[in-house]
């Protein structure tokens, strides 16, 4: 970590905008503008690189506790912040499952001891994620970890009437349900996105109607309550367009994209390689051109990465005995640049607004997603963009090796990341 506590960042490119200088005292941004007497801070060369606010990531899994064989809270942590990160909420699909005010509490402390980034637990929506029964809500949201966004991610609140009333007890705290839409009895036996390769590969095909109409209810329950209702890895057209419905009568319905849905198809299913299989699939070329729209006009209204680290025999295995899902922390701000910025689509502002203050506000964070400016937290994110490099697992910080990216050639890479004016990542790599 950096030794002196003012840190002077020369001729940074703010949010993608003219080159400033951006001086860092002890945790807080002390001064923006040209030309800053840097006294006896650290100097860092910034020249030509672009500033954002540290990011926020709305879905990660951390795994511990229980499967610290894949990943734990100081790994997932130390892999937040190679990619920019700042803050993570941690699903509550672990083992014992987040569905206490006791685990959700462990979850928090070991986040604090890490250091590297701020971890937000995620509460179960219900005992165990079995959507039977409403979990701890009340006593999560008390306990010293504040939680505010529950979630059985990884398993639907299939059942309505358990949704109605999870939507309806968070409102008494300003929580939100964040859904993973996912019709059980339409997907059962499903391998990967139903359509033309599903078909010709004969693998059991995962309908986009499964995601939708669990959306379409969730939204107009939302409605009905008048509470917060946020769709996790939203991933087809069709479900653009229910959340752009629902979002036009005025009801608090947010929505979230990962990297992976932004880039890649289901056509690379064909390779049979299960570093593809995810959940949810892969989709179609249209459906990730949807998407990109739909992040661009905001009707999406955040990139979160459903970072989901395996051990090596859960993936290096047959199609279908394989685990679902992708890392994805070390890699989403080169995929966003990839997709979004080199595209055209997003401007550097439009990526803070993405990936750090929409995330932030639904999550309801303190001192994250702020703007760059005196007397704010130094939560920052140091991005050289004109970076072009390879994807190479073997230099991840996380413990797990399943990206979907290995080999590809992507743009940009985080030189420096800040957490509360302390350095966590110099020149590309951990403090």
């Amino acid at each position: 970590m950096t030794e002196t506590n003012k840190t002077l960042l020369r001729g940074a490119k703010v949010l993608g905008g003219e080159p400033q200088d951006v001086l860092i005292e002890g945790e807080r941004i002390a001064a923006v503008g040209t030309g800053i007497d840097a006294g006896d801070a650290t100097v860092i060369d910034a020249a030509g690189q672009i500033l954002l606010p540290g990011l926020v990531d709305l879905h990660t899994h951390l795994r511990e506790p229980g499967r610290e064989d894949s990943e734990t809270v100081l790994t997932g942590t130390r892999a937040a912040a190679v990619g920019g990160f700042t803050a993570v909420h941690a699903m509550a699909n672990t083992f014992p499952v987040a569905d206490t005010a006791g685990v959700v509490e462990q979850v928090w402390r070991l986040g604090k001891e890490s250091g590297y980034c701020d971890v937000q637990p995620v509460g179960a929506v219900t005992v165990g994620l079995e959507g039977k029964q409403l979990a701890e809500l009340g006593a999560m949201h008390e306990s010293a970890a504040g939680v505010r966004v529950f979630s059985d991610d990884g398993k639907c609140v299939d059942d309505a009437v358990i949704m109605r009333r999870a939507l309806e007890y968070v409102k008494a705290f300003d929580g939100v349900i964040a859904q993973h839409a996912q019709e059980p009895r339409l997907t059962e036996g499903a391998q990967m996105n139903e359509g033309i390769v599903s078909a010709e590969l004969g693998l059991g095909g995962w309908p986009a109607v499964a995601e939708e109409s669990i959306i379409a209810r969730d939204v107009l329950l939302a409605a009905h309550v008048g509470s917060r209702v946020h769709i996790c890895h939203l991933s087809t057209a069709g479900s653009v367009e229910i959340v752009r419905w629902a979002k036009s009568k005025g009801w608090h319905v947010t929505a979230e994209v990962t990297p992976h849905h932004l880039l890649l198809t289901d056509e690379l299913v064909r390779s049979y390689d299960p570093v593809y299989k995810v959940n949810p699939p892969l989709r179609t070329e249209a459906d990730v051109m949807a998407l990109r729209e739909a992040l661009a006009d905001g009707t999406i209204d955040c990139v979160a990465t459903d970072h989901a680290p395996h051990p090596h025999e859960d993936k290096d295995c047959e199609w279908g005995a394989a685990a679902m899902g992708m890392v994805g922390l070390e890699t989403a701000l080169s995929v966003v640049q990839h997709t979004m910025v080199d595209t055209g689509l997003l401007d550097w502002a439009g990526v803070a607004d993405r990936m750090s203050a929409r995330p932030s506000a639904i999550g309801r964070l303190v001192g994250h997603g702020r703007p760059i400016a005196a007397a704010e937290p130094a939560n920052l994110t140091l991005l050289d963009s004109a970076y072009r490099g390879v994807v190479n697992p073997a230099g991840f910080a996380s413990r797990s090796r399943n990206t979907p990216y290995e080999g590809r050639e992507l743009p940009g890479r985080v030189t420096h990341t800040f957490l509360r004016g302390r350095a966590t990542v110099v020149d590309g790599k951990l403090a």
